[in-house]
C-alpha cells in the first residue's frame, strides 16, 4: 500500500449489476467520500478534451459525435467486443482518470470509498488501505445490467464476458459479498463491514 494521505481509502470492485451502486451509498451514509471512477471518466471525456483526442486518433474518429463528445454506446460495443481494443481504450483513458481521482482524494474532507470497478488494471490498488468486491451469479448480473441499462442480453453478456470471474474478486479483495439475495440483505452485511472498517 502507497499511503498517500492520512485518509483511509477503501477500493470498491465488482461486477457489473453486483451491487456497487447500494453498497456506495451505505458507504457515503456512514460519512465516507464516494470517488465513483466511472463519473471521473466521464469527466475527463469531456468535449474538446484531450483524451478524446487520443480516442479518436487510436481507435476510431467514429467514437465521437458531431457536438464533440464521446459516443458511450458505440464505444462499449467496440471495446467489450473487442479485447485489442479494450486495451488500448484503456492505455488512453486510465492517465486521465488516475489524475482527476489523485485529486478529489486530496479535496475529500473525510475517509474516502473509491468506487472503481477496474481499480487493478488503473493500477490504484496500492493506494488502498481495503478493497471490498460485490459479486453475483451471472444470469443475475445480466438480468440487472438490461434492467439498470436500457441494452440487450447480448451487450449485457459481452460486458460481463469482459470483466473478472468471482474467484478473481475473492481473491483481490478483503472482503467479498455475494449479492444474490435481496437489496436490503446485502445493505445489511455493508453495514456490518463498515463497522469493521471504522473499528480498525
Amino acid at each position: 500500500m502507497i499511503k498517500l494521505t492520512d485518509k483511509k481509502i477503501i477500493g470498491l470492485i465488482g461486477m457489473s449489476g453486483a451491487g456497487k451502486t447500494t453498497i456506495s451509498s451505505c458507504f457515503e451514509k456512514n460519512s465516507y467520500a464516494v470517488i465513483d471512477c466511472d463519473i471521473c471518466a466521464r469527466e475527463v471525456t469531456v468535449a474538446g478534451g484531450p483524451a478524446l483526442v487520443e480516442i479518436a486518433n487510436e481507435l476510431s474518429p467514429t467514437l465521437i459525435r458531431k457536438d464533440g463528445t464521446l459516443d458511450r454506446r458505440a464505444t462499449a460495443e467496440l471495446i467489450f467486443n473487442n479485447e485489442e481494443m479494450r486495451l488500448i481504450y484503456n492505455r488512453i483513458i486510465y492517465p486521465y482518470i488516475t489524475y482527476n481521482v489523485m485529486c478529489k482524494i486530496k479535496a475529500a474532507d473525510n475517509d474516502v470509498l473509491l468506487d472503481a470497478p477496474t481499480l487493478f488494471d488503473a493500477q490504484l490498488e496500492g493506494i488502498c488501505d481495503n478493497i471490498v468486491s460485490v459479486c453475483a451469479d451471472k444470469k443475475l448480473c445480466i438480468e440487472r445490467i438490461m434492467q439498470r441499462d436500457g441494452i440487450s442480453e447480448a451487450l449485457a453478456d459481452a460486458r460481463l464476458g469482459s470483466q473478472h470471474k468471482i474467484e478473481w474478486y475473492r481473491s483481490h479483495s478483503d472482503y467479498c459479498f455475494i449479492n444474490n439475495g435481496t437489496k436490503s440483505e446485502l445493505v445489511r452485511h455493508a453495514e456490518n463491514i463498515i463497522s469493521e472498517l471504522k473499528g480498525r
